[in-house]
């Protein structure tokens, strides 16, 4: 077996990282940010860590794909009421049209198979 070459890895401690801020495509910045190692993928997508601030709400979107999330800390609400907190692991099925809102801020392992699509 060969040794990983440095340049093929990479390893962060998420509670020491520096987030990159979300910004949407159009401009719109609502305060939350990622950590994302894989530049290869639009930001937000693939597998990331997704801070959350308290009092956020994310747009309402639809998604291109799977996505998956475990909530590492904090509480996440989505739009029908259901609240997920630390442990709670996650699956939306490709399609799937949600917001979600966090009371007191949180932070997500994501995984996100595609960009999501801003819904009304």
């Amino acid at each position: 077996m060969q040794k990983i070459d440095a340049k093929d890895r990479k390893v962060t401690n998420i509670y020491d990282a520096e987030f990159t801020p979300f910004v949407y495509d159009d401009g719109l910045a609502l305060g939350d940010a990622v950590l994302q190692h894989d530049d290869g993928v639009a930001l937000g997508t693939g597998f990331h860590v997704y801070r959350m601030p308290a009092g956020m709400t994310t747009r309402p979107h639809r998604h291109n794909g799977h996505e998956q999330f475990l909530i590492l800390e904090g509480e996440l609400v989505e739009n029908d009421g259901t609240v997920f907190r630390k442990g709670d692991l996650v699956f939306l099925r490709d399609g799937t049209e949600h917001c979600s809102t966090t009371p007191n801020g949180c932070l997500l392992a994501v995984h996100i198979a595609g960009p999501e699509f801003q819904v009304d």
